[in-house]
């Protein structure tokens, strides 16, 4: 459902009282006209700068930006006529005091079992404890991916009545690929994005999804935990085979609605160094979704509450962005106290909270999450049902290594067919992906350093020189390895 669609069934739920967050109020402000209207209620916007108005009238109730005027006005309102609709701007934060707050429960008491409703309209509606339970929450502001085509539209049309000239190559696949790029985003972002592609250079094209990207990764920066990512293709990671065949085979399930559920998610476990990251952003591209990691490090608050507030929050908006991939890297981090007291009980709230999302869920959501410590990962978040599957990544054998260096050498530049492959292959058994990167990395500077082209001589220098983490900590590496053989699959 869009907004209007489920502010409309709140109302026919007779539900007394719907908070709704949002950073776009004029855009909320129209759907609840709309759903009025639909409805056959009267709307009655308020504003402490503008009081109580009927509809988009200017004239309003005499000295009604006083909250307790307005509220004893409302009360007769509601008398009067049962199908009203209250569209009260920032009005959470004059509950703290008394009088109003006992008006505005006497309100709700006047309304509680009638179709009228009160709507708070705010950037986050906090309320107190004795009114928070008569509340629907919801998120508004957030246009659905039909509207976000139809602004498109808009945009391109009001451009060129303004403009001398547009030029519009957007084909069917990369405007699709434009709009789930801009969901998520307000309308006034998304017209923000919109006017810059079009001014920079009077085009509107497949290279301008770039730009949008960019935007809504700096929007996510600013607002949430979640960081928004791209997504790798395929071809950017060497193995992983039985990964990508594993999503291949689910991939119609989780957009069809047919008999089979959608897949639910996958943990990478493995090696450290061994693309179990990698691996999860190509989960993104192979599904053909959106990429947004759970950034640990804004999650966790020293003020009591305020970590499941965070959690609550980033969950949330998981759903309202779906279909979307959740990339939680080391998820263990998050749970690593959770069976102990020594943080408060807060690992343990966040545990339980988690587990119940996973578990319940029903939006087109996936998950990708990767560990590094199986010792921290607590039992109940490894059962069937939390993930659909375990992966495991282990150290890579001969022929992924080669398809590493290949990647890698390209990657910079180099030609791999310049590179004798099978040879530094073998001279790099044991080594991790990331290893291997970084010995190809090395061999630059060496190269740079001497005056001369990078070769593979470079390339095998470095990898004598390192000691690899699986002989620096073979013990550990090989303790992974036994637990992983009998309980996960190798993605490879």
């Amino acid at each position: 459902m869009n907004f209007e669609e489920e502010i409309s069934l709140l109302v026919k739920s007779r539900y007394p009282l719907v908070a709704v967050d949002t950073i776009d109020e004029n855009y909320v402000m129209g759907q609840l006209r709309s759903a009025a209207a639909g409805l056959g209620f009267t709307l009655y916007p308020w504003s402490l700068t503008e009081g109580l108005r009927v509809g988009g009238n200017a004239n309003s109730f005499y000295k009604t930006g006083d909250p307790a005027a307005m509220l004893r006005i409302a009360g007769d309102l509601v008398k009067e006529s049962r199908n009203c609709l209250f569209a009260l701007a920032d009005f959470d934060r004059f509950l703290s005091d008394a009088a109003v707050a006992r008006l505005f429960k006497d309100l709700l008491d006047r309304m509680n079992g009638t179709p009228a409703t009160a709507v708070l309209i705010g950037g986050e509606v906090k309320l107190p404890p004795d009114i928070a339970p008569l509340a629907a929450r919801i998120q508004g502001g957030y246009p659905d991916e039909r509207e976000i085509l139809a602004e498109i539209n808009r945009a391109v049309a009001e451009f060129r009545r303004s403009a001398a000239r547009l030029e519009v190559d957007m084909p069917p696949e990369a405007l699709r690929r434009a709009v789930k790029t801009l969901n998520g985003l307000s309308i006034q972002q998304i017209r923000n994005v919109l006017n810059v592609c079009m001014l920079k250079d009077s085009r509107f094209d497949a290279s301008d999804i770039e730009e949008m990207e960019k935007f809504k990764k700096q929007a996510f920066d600013r607002e949430g935990i979640l960081e928004y990512f791209g997504s790798e293709k395929p071809a950017g990671i060497a193995g992983f085979d039985n990964l990508k065949r594993w999503i291949n085979d689910r991939k119609r399930s989780f957009f069809s609605d047919g008999p089979l559920p959608p897949p639910k998610g996958v943990l990478l476990l493995g090696v450290q160094g061994c693309g179990k990251s990698l691996a999860a952003k190509v989960t993104a591209g192979e599904l053909g979704i959106p990429l947004y990691r759970l950034d640990l490090t804004r999650l966790y608050s020293k003020y009591i509450g305020e970590t499941e507030e965070n959690l609550r929050k980033a969950l949330a908006t998981v759903e309202r962005l779906a279909p979307v991939c959740l990339w939680i890297d080391e998820i263990e981090k998050i749970f690593a106290a959770s069976s102990s007291d020594v943080d408060g009980g807060v690992s343990k709230r966040v545990l339980g909270t988690m587990l119940t999302w996973m578990q319940e869920r029903k939006d087109r959501s996936f998950i990708a999450a990767t560990s590094n410590d199986i010792n921290n990962l607590p039992p109940e978040l490894l059962r069937k049902g939390r993930f659909d599957e375990i992966f495991f990544a282990d150290l890579p054998d001969a022929a992924a290594r080669a398809g590493i260096l290949r990647i890698h050498l390209a990657k910079r530049g180099l030609d791999p067919a310049q590179f004798d492959l099978p040879a530094l292959a073998a001279a790099s058994e044991g080594f991790s992906g990331a290893e291997i990167e970084q010995a190809v990395i090395s061999a630059l500077y060496s190269a740079s350093g001497a005056g001369e082209n990078t070769s593979g001589r470079h390339v095998l220098e470095q990898l004598k020189l390192t000691r690899p983490l699986s002989v620096i900590k073979a013990e550990a590496v090989e303790f992974v390895r036994a637990w992983a053989k009998e309980r996960a699959i190798l993605p490879v």
